[in-house]
Order: structure tokens, then C-alpha cells, then sequence
């Protein structure tokens, strides 16, 4: 008996997977929950095991392939079943449904078992617009992913009246536009050209095409890019600065690597610098929260999310740390070294990069002094910490070498005005400055 494995649901809009890597081939034996192959989606990369045992018939799809959600990607020749006897006759549109739901299991690590899967199938067929059938796919959740549902709601636009033109039936951003712009006007009785656009081809034209290297973008780049792309022109970025002089703060760094608490664990300056922001937004709760534009209301988090933005070989990843507030500097210190472990493997799940509340983005790391960061979709601040450098500091009277440093703070101005942004950055920089004050405000 042959049994076919699907490309699992993944979830939360997403409708497709690369394949990244094979690790059967066929011929091979495999049995239940063994991982056959590793996959990337727009959130990470995952591996894929396998709900049943057999030999390793058929794999669909080479390595680098991007398949969509629902189709095979490998058959498995089983040993020691029967197949089942098939009612005479009587296929309906629900029979495939229900036989494929049946097989269904909750494969991807981080996700649970999405009831669409053979519905958005049903909506791809065009002959299913009968019946029953015509039933479901009026009740189906429309496909579109996580930037597109993001553009409509922006947009006030019900996916549900969306007409996708693609025939695989998932709307686009293009889709959401047509279905806002307004009628085009009547035609003139004699047609007038519209004036000739700029010359464009100059930019796209390449020079020496055998010199240039052209790299698709997908996975994790291209969501990323489409999530900076909707947060930059969704939310009212405003962005403050300071310079501060952390040179106690780089002392204590010191001091704590030969403490015993910490011992065995990470010691840098973002340690310091992430409990500075803590501290910061337990004075100043308001700013962590977020925008919710259907509801027109301001969610404020009593908990927070801290998220880490980490450069990786497949691009930006921002894990975080869950209630991180609620941890100790030791567990803290621990939380923030397996992040960034886990993060430079490869092997960040989807949940951890889930639920974020605000972000620190550390540029300081490759000698930049400041810039002003894109905050994460769905958070309302974003924390880019600069490079420490000695330099020559006013400090009590004198001109002195000092350890400075520059912060900049990134708000979302629809839900944290000037007063609040200024009050955050102005604590992180209190703290950083003098570190005694994580003991008198904590």
C-alpha cells in the first residue's frame, strides 16, 4: 500500500514551504515521527517528520523547490496494511474532504492541525461550485497571506469580497488595491495618451549580466521585507536619540563576570542594557502595548515579550523572550544566551518569534554608532543600541576618557506621544549611566 505525505498547514495564513533538505532518499526505512526533511517558511525553518511507517517510495520535489500547502511531497510504500474497501460509487465532493482530514497530523513543529487545508483545495476547483461544495468555500477563510491581510484591514477592505485573479485562488496585494480603486472614468471621445513616463529601463538594464548575481527572494527574507515594508508605512515612526556615558556600567559588566551567580553564563553589555529597558517600561508602562486598527483601540501588555533582533544566513529574526520581566539578571543573562545560540543554528521555532512586545536591535555589533530602526509589526517601540567606543567626555569638570555610547528609541507615534518616548529613552540612559539605580527602581 502507498501512502502519500502532504506538505503539512502550516498556519496563520501561510500557504507555502521551500524544501531545504532531504534526509531520506528512496529505498530508505522510516517510521513514525522520524524527520524526513527540513523546510523553511516565511517565519523559520523547520523539520518535517513523517506519521507513519514503510520504504521511502517516491520524493516529489528536489531540494530548493517551493511547494504549496496540500500537496505531496513524498509517497511511502507501507508493509502489513489492507487497503480499505471503497464504498461502491458514491463520490461526492465531501468524500475527499473527509479522507484527508482524517490523515490529517500536526507535523510542524509550533503549529496544531488547521481545519482548511482541503477546503482551500476546494476553493482552487472550479468545478465545486455546486452544492454542497459552493457551501464550503462560502464559509472558508479567504487565502492570503499575513502582508496582504494586513494591507486590507488597513485598507477596510473584507478579503471575503475579494476576487483573487491568480487561479490558484490566493489573493494578492494587487488583488486588495483593484478591489479599493475607484471606476476608471469614461473615456474621451478621442482618446488622449497619457504623458510618457520617465525613462525606466536605465536603472533595470545591467551593465555585464555575467558579472552580477541575481538572488531569489523568499522564506524568511521575503517576509521579513514585507513586514518592514507594511510596519514603515503603517505606523508613524518618530525616533529619538541620546548619548550616554556607560562607563560604571561597563565596569560592573566586569564585575559580574567573576560573580559567582553568573557564573558559566553570558556577561556583555546587552545584559545591562536589556534590564535598562525593563526597568524602563516598568516606570513607563503605557509604551508597551500595541495598535489594534480594526477595534480603533490601544492594547496595553502587562507582560513583556522581550524581542532580540538576530542576523542569521536565511536573514533577520527577531525571537524573544517571554515575560522576560518577570526574569532575575541570571536568568535573564541565561535567557539571552540560548536565543542567540539557537538563533545562529538555525533552529529558532515559529512560536519563539510569536507574541513580541518590543525589540532591541544591537547595530553596535558591527561598529555603527546609531541608526533608526523599523519597529517589528505589532509592537509600538524598538530599542537600537550603538557602539561603545572611548572618547573624550565632560565628567565632573574635567575632560576625561569615557565609554559612550548612543541610543536611539523608535515609537509608534499613534500610541506613544513625545512625553512618553522622551520619559522611556531618558530611563534607559539613567540606568545605563548610573547601573546602581537597577537596584533602587527594579
Amino acid at each position: 500500500m502507498v501512502r502519500e505525505f502532504k506538505m503539512p498547514d502550516v498556519g496563520e495564513g501561510l500557504t507555502e514551504a521551500e524544501i531545504l533538505k532531504w534526509y531520506v532518499q528512496p529505498g530508505d526505512t522510516v517510521t513514525d515521527g522520524q524527520v524526513v526533511c527540513e523546510v523553511e517558511t516565511a517565519k523559520a525553518a523547520v523539520e518535517l517528520p513523517i506519521p507513519f511507517d514503510g520504504v521511502v517510495g517516491e520524493l516529489k520535489f528536489p531540494e530548493g523547490t517551493t511547494v504549496d500547502v496540500g500537496q505531496v511531497i513524498i509517497s511511502v510504500r507501507t508493509a502489513g496494511e489492507e487497503p480499505v474497501a471503497e464504498a461502491p460509487v458514491q463520490e461526492t465532493v465531501e468524500e475527499p474532504v473527509a479522507e484527508e482530514a482524517s490523515g490529517r497530523q500536526p507535523v510542524l513543529v509550533g503549529y496544531g492541525v488547521a481545519e482548511s487545508s482541503t477546503k482551500r483545495r476546494a476553493r482552487k476547483d472550479p468545478a465545486a461550485a455546486n452544492g454542497t461544495a459552493a457551501a464550503v468555500l462560502t464559509e472558508q477563510r479567504p487565502l492570503a497571506k499575513p502582508p496582504v491581510r494586513k494591507l486590507a484591514k488597513d485598507l477596510g477592505v473584507d478579503l471575503a469580497t475579494v476576487i483573487p485573479a491568480n487561479p490558484d485562488g490566493i489573493i494578492t496585494r494587487e488583488d486588495v488595491h483593484a478591489a479599493v480603486a475607484p471606476p476608471a472614468p469614461a473615456a474621451p471621445e478621442a482618446p488622449v495618451r497619457a504623458p510618457a513616463p520617465a525613462p525606466a529601463a536605465a536603472p533595470v538594464a545591467s551593465y555585464d549580466s555575467v558579472r552580477e548575481t541575481r538572488i531569489p527572494v523568499k522564506g524568511v527574507r521575503k517576509a521579513t521585507a514585507q513586514a518592514m515594508v507594511a510596519s514603515k508605512f503603517t505606523a508613524p515612526h518618530v525616533t529619538e536619540f541620546v548619548t550616554v556615558d556607560v562607563t560604571r556600567t561597563m565596569k560592573l559588566v566586569e564585575e559580574l563576570k567573576s560573580d559567582k551567580d553568573m557564573a558559566g553564563l553570558r556577561v556583555n553589555p546587552l545584559l545591562l542594557i536589556s534590564k535598562a529597558l525593563l526597568v524602563a517600561i516598568r516606570r513607563n508602562p503605557e509604551v508597551n502595548a500595541s495598535w489594534d486598527e480594526a477595534a480603533q483601540e490601544i492594547v496595553q501588555k502587562h507582560y513583556v515579550n522581550l524581542g532580540i533582533a538576530a542576523a542569521t544566513p536565511r536573514g533577520l529574526i527577531v525571537p524573544n523572550i517571554k515575560d522576560a520581566q518577570a526574569k532575575t539578571l541570571p536568568e535573564l543573562a541565561s535567557a539571552l544566551g540560548e536565543l542567540v545560540a539557537t538563533a545562529r543554528e538555525g533552529k529558532t521555532s515559529p512560536g519563539a518569534m510569536q507574541g513580541g512586545t518590543v525589540t532591541i536591535t544591537n547595530v553596535g555589533v558591527f561598529g555603527i554608532d546609531t541608526g533608526t530602526p523599523i519597529l517589528n509589526p505589532g509592537e509600538s517601540a524598538i530599542l537600537a543600541v550603538g557602539a561603545i567606543k572611548l572618547q573624550p567626555w565632560v565628567h565632573k569638570g574635567r575632560i576625561k576618557p569615557r565609554h559612550v555610547m548612543t541610543l536611539a528609541l523608535s515609537f509608534d507615534h499613534r500610541l506613544v506621544d513625545g512625553e512618553l518616548g522622551s520619559k522611556v529613552l531618558a530611563d534607559v540612559a539613567a540606568v545605563l549611566e548610573r547601573p546602581k539605580r537597577l537596584l533602587t527602581w527594579s
